[in-house]
């Protein structure tokens, strides 16, 4: 269609525009230094609310665009421009019985636009009057016009049915799959005459998901390959070609920079991904909004190569330890790890690997993950316990004689899958943590192991189950730049991996604990102005 039809069937109506424009700036920030300030809607910004709110048909005034689509780096302030959005539809719109929803992957990702929205609603005067604030039930209603918002998650049990005038979706990317997507964009407004779905996403790493989907439409529309007048695009990232280091690139992929954040906190993130694949590629993803696959593996093998060093298992007798446990199926490989921290003698973290995998069937395993378990066990690298099952009783003695040998401080493990193991264990006065396996208690560890690996800060004996287990594994990645590892997208068993860095944040972390005063046990001395001194207490 030309621009001259689409003149006729579209235009701009200025008052409208001003309307949206001014509630947003009426509207406070609510976060770090800006908390209190106008929002004062930065460039960019304004011309997304202008557009969107501003272009009507000219057949009846409503608005043009149902589907807005906001794709940038983090930190722009997509969600503080959502909230405001959310607020505007749900106040200002003239839409009587509006009903609006705020959805994400799960209730607490929804809730960063509610708990946004409710803030601006206290900070402003006008609103704080006229808006309840239904914080347990994260809705917001506004009575003049009968009028709520809503919080939903993907594991909200049902949404069919909804009468929704507006639809926020923040971190399309997070998505488990389209479900959600379909039952709140498709159909769920059709009584109304202008819904909005307000989309927001950063890039991700699944290229087979709906926010995949919908930026490859998004891209196709500004591209002129597609058409759809319904739908409002915004891409901001960097394209093919471009230097991934040049800030040029960076200033213009990101809109909000020199505002919402600075040069200098990109230029930081940028020294700390430099060299550093992990980091790199979250740089290129979350700072600069290019699509990743998560298929490529995650450690560069020639440095972890350069961490081995052969030391015998009894030069580490009586030394302090951290272990970490993962018990796999009965029938597939378990791993126990130890991990001695930096002392008087080694400067380095250093790791002692153990695995335990059935006897029968050792064959048949070997060819179905086309590794040498068999040569591993004759090399004592794998233990073979009899049985289909990994006697899991060979396994808690082993452990048990090992807490003899070193100073095993604890034990982290995920206990949902430990059976009778721990118990077991914990009768012999050996202490365990419990360590979840999702990206809040597994992202730091194991971006440390990786920076251990490049900077040579831990050394490992050459296990070669070990070592095929971290040439597998694939690690995933959050909107927030969180990672995990992944068992699922990992080409084979990674058991080796998860629980070497189980093991490495417990001993980061305990080994950092404060030892305590040199008073609580020498006592307080005190000296004299005529150079007498004295002194007393001290615990025995």
């Amino acid at each position: 269609m030309s621009k001259k039809d689409n003149k006729k069937k579209y235009r701009y109506d200025k008052a409208k525009a001003d309307n949206a424009v001014n509630f947003i700036n009426s509207l406070c920030h609510v976060h770090g230094e800006w908390a209190g300030k106008p929002f004062n809607l930065m460039k960019w910004q304004e011309k997304v609310v202008r557009d969107i709110f501003g272009t009507v048909k000219v057949s009846d005034g409503y608005r043009r665009y149902n589907t807005a689509f906001i794709f940038t780096p983090k930190k722009n302030a997509k969600s503080e421009l959502a909230s405001a959005v959310a607020l505007y539809l749900l106040c200002a719109d003239g839409e009587y019985s509006a009903e609006i929803y705020g959805a994400a992957s799960n209730k607490d990702q929804a809730s960063i636009i509610f708990k946004t929205a409710a803030q601006m609603v206290r900070m402003t005067p006008a609103l704080r009057k006229r808006v309840k604030i239904l914080e347990a039930n994260k809705r917001l209603v506004y009575p003049a016009t009968n009028s709520f918002y809503q919080v939903l998650s993907s594991d909200t049990p049902s949404k069919h049915g909804l009468n929704a005038t507006g639809v926020v979706i923040d971190e399309l990317l997070a998505q488990p799959n389209r479900d959600l997507y379909d039952v709140l964009t498709k159909g769920a407004g059709d009584a109304r005459r202008q819904t909005l779905n307000f989309i927001l996403s950063t890039a991700g790493t699944d290229k087979r998901s709906i926010c995949y989907e919908v930026y490859e439409k998004a891209k196709e529309i500004i591209d002129g390959k597609r058409t759809d007048e319904s739908f409002y695009p915004v891409l901001f990232g960097a394209e093919e070609g471009d230097d991934w280091e040049d800030e040029k690139v960076w200033r213009r992929v990101n809109p909000s920079l020199g505002t919402t954040f600075t040069i200098d906190k990109l230029r930081q993130a940028y020294q700390s991904a430099k060299g550093n694949p992990v980091e790199e590629k979250l740089f290129r993803q979350l700072r600069l909004n290019i699509w990743s696959e998560d298929v490529g593996k995650w450690l560069p093998m020639e440095n972890w190569d350069e961490c081995q060093f052969i030391y015998d298992e009894r030069s580490l007798y009586g030394k302090k330890c951290f272990g970490g446990l993962d018990l796999s199926a009965t029938t597939d490989l378990t791993a126990f790890i130890l991990v001695f921290p930096p002392d008087e003698y080694s400067k380095t973290y250093r790791v002692l690997p153990y695995f335990w995998i059935p006897k029968e069937g050792l064959a048949k395993r070997v060819n179905r993950d086309k590794a040498p378990f068999d040569a591993w066990v004759a090399k004592q690298m794998v233990f073979a316990t009899e049985g289909r099952v990994v006697d899991y009783g060979a396994m808690e003695d082993f452990i048990i004689q090992c807490s003899k040998d070193f100073k095993i401080q604890s034990i982290a493990v995920d206990r949902w899958n430990t059976h009778t193991v721990v118990e077991n264990l914990e009768k012999h006065d050996i202490k365990f943590i419990d360590f979840g396996q999702g990206t809040k208690s597994m992202s730091h560890p194991t971006k440390e192991l990786m920076r251990f690996i490049l900077s040579g800060e831990i050394q490992h004996n050459d296990n070669d189950c070990l070592n095929w287990c971290m040439e597998n594994m694939v690690v995933v990645t959050d909107s927030a730049g969180n990672v995990k590892p992944c068992k699922q997208k990992s080409t084979d068993r990674i058991d080796g991996a998860v629980a070497l860095i189980m093991a490495l944040d417990i001993a980061i972390k305990k080994a950092g604990e404060p030892k305590g005063s040199v008073y609580d046990t020498r006592g307080l001395i005190w000296f004299g102005s005529d150079g007498s001194y004295g002194g007393f207490g001290g615990r025995e």
